[in-house]
């Protein structure tokens, strides 16, 4: 069935990627079993933008003028999300809901077709042509084209920034108005950051699970786990070229008072390395674009979590639009995990620091 790897993470072999793949059906499936019901503050209409599943959410109020839009991307490591059904259980949606009826946008969001039976890009093309499909369509459902947000949470976090970024240079549509990302994952080039060594073992999602995630997205399989993991999966001269954008030296030293050891670098097989190199491209690592794409970013807002592998992603990356003149809003949740956010409406578990991280988004919103 697999090997152990030198940590103990069992590695799936070629042969398995059918049993992965209903696993995750399983687990698909039962996140789509409950419904919500009706919403009598909100228009709910399922569509299809350039083919991409969307399910549309309108206040019933009336309202003088075009709406703000808002173009969520949900989360999943890119292998979860409800394809071809578009759940009302799903974190999505009780985001959406909750979003739209306290700022009164109106908004998509977006499914789009998942991993490991579609590798990259297909996520980042669905996304980013169901967001073109809105901007330039957007006076038909009622949108002011000049005030259109992407926004998303981790893996769909990852899918706004690269969004985004590619629609930064688009002469031929309207500049984006912001971007909402939710801890987001934006590098796979380092996972011994501080943050993922301090929180390695901390649910939701722990660092093992975030390098599995991005190499089914990637290849469809998790072949070279172990090296992704150890830091073996790059050569040392392109990490050496990257470390001006992913370095601990740039994470506040405050954030490494958790007992974080440097970790050392290691070099990689060209073998290795030919499976996983387009960890290089910006559209699935935005960490890594150039500083001109940068530069032209919308207004942003990041959320990040203390005890979440990818706080430092989102650190990383505030610098970088800070760095390149971009206005970043931040909020940083002390007592926060990976997930949280989902948490604030939950049947059988809820924080304080879901409610408040929302209440944070939702002013940002407010104010564009």
């Amino acid at each position: 069935m697999g090997t152990k790897s030198k940590q103990g993470f069992k590695l799936l072999a070629a042969p398995d990627f059918w049993l992965v793949v209903k696993l995750l059906n399983f687990v698909r499936y039962t996140q789509g079993m409950k419904a919500l019901g009706a919403d009598q503050k909100l228009f709910i209409k399922d569509l299809c933008f350039e083919q991409v599943p969307v399910r549309i959410y309108q206040p019933k109020a009336p309202s003088a003028s075009p709406r703000r839009g808002v173009m969520f991307f949900h989360g999943g490591g890119w292998v979860f999300g409800s394809l071809g059904k578009i759940s009302n259980r799903s974190y999505c949606n009780l985001i959406c809901r909750a979003v739209r009826e306290e700022a009164q946008k109106r908004s998509a969001s977006s499914l789009y077709r998942l991993a490991p039976e579609h590798k990259y890009p297909a996520a980042y093309e669905d996304c980013l042509n169901a967001s073109v499909h809105l901007m330039r369509n957007a006076e038909h459902y009622g949108v002011d084209p000049a005030r259109i947000s992407v926004c998303g949470d981790s893996a769909g976090g990852n899918l706004a920034a690269a969004v985004s970024q590619t629609l930064a240079g688009r002469a031929d549509l309207p500049r984006l108005r912001a971007q909402i990302l939710i801890y987001p994952i934006l590098q796979a080039l380092d996972f011994n950051l501080p943050s993922y060594r301090q929180n390695q073992g901390v649910p939701l999602l722990f660092q093992e699970r975030a390098a599995f995630y991005v190499l089914q997205y990637l290849n469809g399989n998790a072949s070279n786990l172990e090296q992704v993991l150890e830091g073996s999966h790059i050569p040392i001269d392109i990490k050496l070229n990257y470390r001006k954008w992913v370095s601990e030296d740039y994470i506040p030293e405050k954030f490494k008072a958790r007992g974080y050891k440097p970790h050392v670098l290691l070099d990689c097989s060209t073998e290795v390395y030919e499976t996983v190199k387009r960890f290089c491209e910006p559209n699935l690592c935005p960490l890594l674009a150039e500083d001109a794409v940068v530069h032209q970013l919308p207004e942003s807002f990041i959320l990040t979590c203390e005890y979440d592998v990818l706080r430092d992603d989102g650190l990383l990356y505030k610098k970088r639009l800070e760095d390149n003149g971009v206005r970043v809003t931040w909020c940083h949740l002390e007592d926060g995990f990976h997930g949280i956010i989902n948490s604030f409406n939950s049947e059988w578990m809820s924080f304080s620091s879901g409610k408040r991280g929302l209440d944070n988004i939702v002013s940002f919103l407010k104010s564009l």
